[in-house]
């Protein structure tokens, strides 16, 4: 058996069942559980992309286990650097009523109006500005993770004008990125008016929640 699959073999096997064993009893999930969850996501679809480059079950197998093993190692590594950038935001978000929030290897920063916006406006406030300089820190900090920039409103008033208010938003949190030296064509900044809410808009704490702008961090993996 060649040397790469001799090493292959228990890698992949290894890495396979460690990316499985990530729930936590009590609802969390440290780092090193991200990670591994990220080497098994990476090593199956590195399995199945190795299998199908392959003719015969030989080669098949073969090239399953090798694509396993390199394609864990990978996953491992983007939930890490993902890791690593969530730590440095909570930290610099602490205080801010800025939200931190982690769904797979994508981190969320929920801005309720309250902290970003005045009403009825797309000027950023005082606040807003000093945690955006320490956001686009960590991102000059982590250059390799894309930034989808949302605008949000509640239900109140014209549709068509709060289209525009949430785009104008969005816009207003991209520009300020970029002016802090976020390069422009990390970042997407889109608008969705009231279409999306997360709470209902028949009481003022529910509109409240839906007025935001959530900055989602995505990683490069093409290029890590």
């Amino acid at each position: 058996m060649p040397k790469m699959l001799r090493l292959a073999y228990p890698l992949a096997a290894g890495l396979l069942l460690a990316g499985c064993a990530t729930t936590d009893p009590y609802g969390s999930q440290t780092d090193r559980n991200r990670t591994l969850s990220g080497a098994g996501i990476g090593a199956a679809v590195g399995a199945a992309a190795g299998a199908l480059s392959g003719s015969g079950s030989t080669s098949r197998r073969d090239r399953a286990l090798i694509g396993a093993a390199v394609g864990a190692a990978a996953g491992a590594g983007i939930g890490a650097y993902m890791d690593r950038q969530e730590a440095q935001l909570r930290q610099s978000m602490e205080g801010t009523g800025i939200e931190v929030d982690r769904r797979g290897d994508d981190i969320i920063l929920n801005m309720p109006s309250s902290v970003t916006f005045g009403f009825d406006s797309s000027e950023l406030t005082p606040t807003a500005r000093s945690a955006l300089n320490d956001v686009s820190q960590v991102l000059r900090d982590f250059p390799d993770t894309r930034v989808n920039i949302a605008g949000h409103t509640d239900s109140t008033g014209d549709d068509r004008y709060n289209q525009g208010l949430s785009e104008r938003r969005a816009q207003a949190v991209g520009n300020y990125l970029a002016q802090s030296g976020v390069a422009m064509y990390r970042l997407n900044m889109m608008g969705y008016g009231e279409t999306m809410p997360v709470a209902s808009n028949a009481s003022e704490q529910g509109r409240a929640q839906n007025r935001r702008v959530e900055i989602t961090l995505s990683p490069m993996q093409q290029q890590m």
